[in-house]
């Protein structure tokens, strides 16, 4: 690597240290920034310089400071900077979100709707509806997408499986950035569980590995293993739907028998309430419903409810014993559900992972609720922008 190649990397890599300072402690000053990471103040007030300049820092009233002395000028990540647009296909409805550099959900829009049975384009072509609908509600730049999917995703961005949609070797990305209202914006796709358990991550400083579990019509889980997402060979780990609880157990749409999806998804769920069949209930509904009567001590419902949680338990806790994690995360429709799940998930957790005598395993609903997905997939982008700030700035 030669001199000038070699400078504009340590530039790169600096500007980026001094922006994830600012994000990591707000308001926060220069002088802190320079103590926290070592650099000059001299170069430190020359990257800021770039940042506010490029619009990914903004200066307000002092920072908050020790001791005597004139009042330091406060540092913040900037809401006007680069925002990130999330995307999510799901059975039971289609998303966007935008997040901005904060961190701030500054537009979400669900379109309630069953995918099965749809042609894969038409599907696509909503998404690309929603996301140009998404770019003309805020006044933000948009960095780029991502869209979240509930299958098996491989490195090239082909949909492998998605079984709950009857998707199979589909190229989602050609037909999506070619549809007519897409907003010309570049995209990548990922696992729906893969992009929530990272935007679950953004939110706390608690747990460092822990497995997050996504329930929807189908069950997927994102591994987050000392702070990274664990991803496997292929990129297609996470799903839990597809362990084996009972080996003679139902027939699943992937077509072995005895999967969890078939003891805790959320149409095994409502069946085993004996919520009414009929017209299927779009997600939403189905999970109030659920919350309702749970909520009524419904003694079928809180009955299938901790036959839904057992289940999850005996998978969480294989993945626990292979890995050991700090915690269980429930999220999508298992959020609002938690407080009937993660007694009976606690339950077989201590019964079955090999150290939970000693090292007990917490079971916690998510903190991004039903859609952290959609809202997970846009704060990748966003963390994308804050790990390599040099392509939004002038150097």
């Amino acid at each position: 690597m030669d001199g000038p190649v070699r400078q504009r990397s340590l530039w790169q890599h600096n500007l980026a240290l001094v922006l994830g300072e600012v994000g990591r402690a707000e308001p926060t000053s220069r002088a802190r920034i320079a103590q926290a990471t070592g650099l000059t103040r001299a170069t430190v007030s020359a990257l800021v310089e770039v940042l506010v300049r490029g619009r990914l820092v903004d200066e307000v009233g002092p920072a908050p400071r020790g001791g005597a002395g004139r009042p330091a000028t406060g540092l913040v990540l900037s809401p006007a900077g680069p925002a990130g647009l999330g995307l999510e296909i799901n059975v039971d409805y289609l998303a966007a979100a935008v997040v901005d550099l904060t961190g701030a959900v500054r537009h979400l829009e669900v379109r309630q709707a069953d995918q099965r049975g749809r042609a894969p384009d038409e599907v696509l072509a909503d998404v690309a509806e929603l996301a140009a609908r998404a770019r003309d509600a805020v006044d933000l730049p948009l960095a780029g997408a991502r869209l979240a999917v509930p299958g098996l995703v491989d490195a090239r961005g082909l949909v492998r499986l998605a079984p709950n949609l009857g998707w199979r070797d589909l190229d989602v990305l050609g037909p999506l950035t070619s549809a007519p209202h897409w907003p010309g914006l570049p995209t990548e796709i990922d696992n729906e569980a893969n992009l929530a358990a990272l935007g679950e991550l953004s939110t706390t400083d608690r747990e460092r590995s822990f497995l997050y579990v996504s329930g929807e019509v189908g069950i997927g889980a994102g591994i987050v293993l000392d702070g990274g997402l664990l991803r496997g060979t292929h990129g297609w780990s996470g799903e839990i739907g597809h362990v084996t609880i009972a080996a003679d157990g139902p027939t699943c749409r992937c077509g072995a028998r005895g999967c969890l999806e078939q003891y805790a998804g959320q149409e095994a769920i409502l069946r085993t309430a004996g919520v009414p069949a009929g017209e299927p209930l779009p997600a939403d509904l189905a999970v109030r419903r659920l919350v309702e009567l749970a909520g009524a001590a419904d003694p079928a419902t809180v009955s299938a409810l901790a036959a839904a949680g057992t289940a999850l338990g005996i998978a969480a806790a294989g993945v626990v014993n292979l890995l050991d994690l700090d915690a269980v995360v429930l999220g999508g429709s298992f959020a609002p559900l938690a407080g009937w799940l993660c007694a009976a998930v606690e339950r077989e957790l201590a019964t079955r992972v090999l150290t939970a005598a000693w090292s007990p395993v917490p079971v916690r609903a998510c903190a991004l609720g039903t859609r952290a997905a959609v809202v997970g997939a846009a704060g990748a982008v966003v963390r994308e922008v804050q790990a390599a700030p040099a392509s939004w700035v002038d150097g």
